[in-house]
């Protein structure tokens, strides 16, 4: 058997800083490795190529006249490893386009798992970076370019300068408490519901802020005494779960919760809440093609929405 098979990069790897160094201690250190673990690779590899490689010199080392002879070409097949995969990793595909997306609470828990599972289905070279804030920041940082899109419900009239909204879906504000609520399950709630209980309120200029104030004006009902303002859907989860408290939200928000029996919707008309949810983009240009790509994505998606 040829005993240069025998022989790996670590062998290569150690001896060659040992030579630098003059030092096993150093060398170890340089390599990340403890010393009597260099010292055994070492020795290993004097016993592959049957020459000694390092000797003593007084309190350090030096190499043998084969190890003088050996260093040559044990460098240069180091250094030509290391320019392979240099040059492979030159040649790797570089990453894809990155495509940024800001998010509102009503699709980030919805939408936007399901559209970017089918994006890494899709195996595309995109990266995606999904951004989640209130409505106002996303837009701002749409027209400044720091986002390509914005997904949630449309903005109003005021909000849309230089900027174009493609409706996919529709969706409407309900009042949610916990499964474990005294009024879950009610066939009916008192006008006066929201001054006896915590209520989680969306804050002024929030996008559903205004749907919900016409509400309580169309409903003849006050707002809350004990209002905690929020866009926060965590904070809001775990608030409800734990006191019995009222949130105004957007259903999509809540969808799973809803739909698998943790939270109960009160009997309140909301339909007069239900508005438009889509795609807002700069308007005067196409977003580039990855953007597209995942755009058509989030249509696929919202297609299969059941109706609300």
């Amino acid at each position: 058997m040829d005993d240069s098979r025998r022989i790996k990069i670590r062998h290569l790897e150690s001896f060659v800083e040992v030579a630098r160094q003059k030092s096993v201690g150093r060398a170890a250190t340089s390599l990340g490795l403890t010393q009597p673990a260099v010292t055994r690779t070492i020795r290993e590899l004097e016993t592959i190529v049957g020459q000694p490689l390092i000797a003593r010199d007084g309190r350090g080392i030096r190499l043998s006249p084969q190890g003088e002879v050996f260093l040559t070409h044990a460098g240069i097949s180091l250094a030509a490893v290391r320019g392979g995969m240099q040059a492979l990793a030159e040649t790797a595909p570089a990453p894809g386009p990155m495509v940024r997306i800001g998010a509102l609470p009503t699709v980030s828990v919805t939408v936007m798992p399901a559209a970017v599972s089918q994006l890494l289905a899709s195996e595309t070279p995109s990266r995606l970076r999904v951004i989640t804030g209130e409505n106002r920041v996303l837009l701002d940082q749409l027209r400044k370019g720091d986002l390509d899109m914005v997904m949630g419900r449309m903005p109003a009239p005021e909000q849309m300068g230089g900027l174009r909204f493609e409706p996919l879906y529709r969706d409407r504000v309900v009042f949610v408490v916990s499964s474990q609520h005294p009024l879950a399950g009610r066939d009916h709630v008192p006008a006066d519901v929201l001054g006896r209980y915590p209520v989680l309120f969306p804050p002024e200029g929030s996008i559903i802020f205004p749907y919900v104030e016409t509400l309580l004006v169309e409903q003849g009902m006050t707002r809350p005494s004990q209002a905690i303002e929020t866009v926060s859907d965590s904070f809001g989860r775990a608030f409800v779960r734990e006191q019995n408290a009222i949130w105004i939200i957007s259903r999509g928000v809540v969808a799973a919760e809803i739909d698998g029996g943790q939270f109960s919707v009160l009997p309140i008309d909301t339909g007069s809440t239900m508005g438009s949810v889509g795609l807002v983009t700069r308007g005067g240009g196409e977003p580039d093609a990855a953007a597209q790509a995942f755009a058509e994505i989030l249509r696929r998606v919202t297609a299969a929405l059941p109706p609300v």
